[in-house]
């Protein structure tokens, strides 16, 4: 492991902490689920990415941790609980993403729905990202969750073009840049839409400058950029350790394609320092 590549733990206690109250007010986060090397960051600052419609996921894609399989109904009381454990935390902006639920009519867009409205009736003041699957290429889930008008629309592409088919073979590029552009079609004037990707998996530079030309045509205002690292022996390989200077060279081919803000680095994931990335986004605009 090369030796840029070093977890900031946090302290324990801080961590144990967060851990307990979000276990307390029964949720879920993507931070666990996914064993996102940011954990103990995140939760030493209080901060977690609500991760909802439960802890399974109807894919399998080759890259993530989370567990796959059949899904249980949505949890009615969901949404209140996400709720009550952004304001004991304190959140004044909350991330929400989900595992993919093909099994489900709307896709889970209707949990996303109520979770915002119990996030928004709790903290009035709170701004929220959401995170959301493709909905299978569905427009109507998408513009339910859209008519609650997020702060910041989420959707990740996850790597370029060529590697789509061995890194998630159940989605699609093109479907993702579809979601994308409807988002920044369908949404008000000054949303915020975004997207990320892996690097490491086996793409070139290339191919990266590529995806980020698509990524800003879609409309996307943020891009996140992160180093692939393998979750168990049962998942694709690492191909590749980026070094910290190709990943400044990513976000300058961001920048110049015409995308206001890329937080590109080793351990960068989707709504890593979300909160300030979605701020300096708006500043801009």
């Amino acid at each position: 492991m090369p030796a840029w590549l070093k977890v900031k733990t946090g302290k324990a206690s801080l961590t144990r902490r967060t851990r307990e109250l979000l276990a307390d007010c029964g949720v879920t986060t993507v931070c666990d689920a996914a064993m996102c090397p940011n954990i103990g960051e995140c939760f030493c600052s209080g901060t977690a990415t609500f991760m909802i419609l439960g802890d399974r996921c109807t894919r399998d894609c080759r890259f993530c941790a989370v567990a796959h399989g059949d899904c249980d109904p949505p949890d009615p009381d969901e949404p209140a609980h996400v709720a009550e454990a952004a304001s004991r935390l304190g959140l004044k902006f909350v991330v929400l993403t989900c595992v993919t639920r093909d099994d489900l009519p709307d896709g889970g867009a209707g949990q996303f729905v109520a979770t915002m409205r119990a996030l928004r009736q709790r903290l009035p003041e709170v701004r929220i990202e959401v995170l959301t699957s493709d909905f299978a290429g569905n427009i109507s889930p998408l513009h339910s969750v859209l008519d609650e008008e997020p702060t910041v629309y989420n959707h990740n592409v996850e790597t370029v073009r060529r590697l789509q088919p061995q890194v998630r073979p159940q989605a699609g590029y093109e479907r993702s840049l579809g979601v994308l552009r409807e988002a920044s079609r369908y949404s008000p004037p000054g949303a915020i839409i975004k997207s990320g990707l892996m690097v490491g998996l086996g793409e070139n530079i290339d191919e990266v400058g590529e995806t980020l030309a698509d990524l800003a045509a879609a409309g996307c205002k943020i891009v996140t950029i992160g180093q692939y690292l393998r979750p168990t022996p049962a998942h694709l390989p690492v191909a590749r350790y980026v070094p910290p200077e190709e990943f400044a060279l990513y976000t300058q081919m961001g920048l110049e394609r015409g995308i206001s803000q890329v937080v590109s680095g080793p351990f960068v994931r989707s709504s890593y320092h979300a909160a300030e990335v979605a701020s300096d986004v708006a500043v801009q605009d």
